[in-house]
């Protein structure tokens, strides 16, 4: 098995992932591609298009995750924002969004989380979610491990606290039920290449 590369823009983002697959006896490295993602609110379809264009580049095994926020009631909207997240500024401009969803009594919320793996033949694709609600306010203190402003209103079910009000340990340990597309990936990788192909650290 070739070099597994994570393909992204943010290199925070690669650091958090780098450190879970180390855990997991699986090199990765970083390759920095801001691909042009399609004007289609389809997660799936986004993931696949970033990470052929850069397997097209970089002529090896590659994978790219990212994520989408669906709110449920949103006015006029349903689902919305969903795959645009960052395209429609929401996760930019929080206040806008508390604003417009002040009245609204239904609040439930979910991260969506997709990571596409791509050899060259075939594309496989995971999910993650993390069902919430959304506060009414933005509550808590930016750290380096947030991944989104969003951060500041998600409350996970069976939290009372945002993600951002939370210590790394709480977040690491919340009982949310949620699911992880990086863990999922990881079992499969590791089920279809065996131990003795993957590239172990160090």
């Amino acid at each position: 098995m070739e070099t597994l590369t994570y393909v992204t823009g943010n290199y925070g983002k690669y650091c958090s992932v780098k450190r879970h697959f180390e855990d997991n006896g699986v090199a990765i490295e970083f390759f920095k591609n801001d691909a042009k993602e399609p004007d289609i609110n389809d997660i799936e379809i986004i993931s696949r298009a970033k990470v052929k264009e850069a397997y097209d580049i970089l002529g090896k095994p590659c994978f790219v995750a990212d994520s989408g926020f669906y709110i449920d009631a949103y006015p006029d909207n349903p689902g919305y924002p969903g795959a645009f997240v960052k395209r429609s500024g929401v996760s930019s401009n929080v206040s806008k969004l508390l604003e417009d969803m002040k009245d609204v009594k239904n609040r439930k919320c979910r991260f969506l989380d997709c990571l596409t793996f791509y050899d060259g033949a075939e594309y496989h694709t995971f999910y993650g979610i993390c069902e919430g609600t959304l506060a009414y306010e933005m509550r808590g203190t930016k750290t380096k491990e947030a991944l989104s402003n969003l951060w500041y209103v998600f409350i996970p079910n069976n939290c009372s606290k945002t993600l951002m009000e939370m210590s790394e340990e709480e977040r690491i340990n919340r009982n949310d039920g949620r699911t992880s597309a990086t863990v999922e990936f990881l079992k499969w990788y590791k089920d279809v290449y065996g131990h003795d192909k993957i590239l172990k650290k160090g």
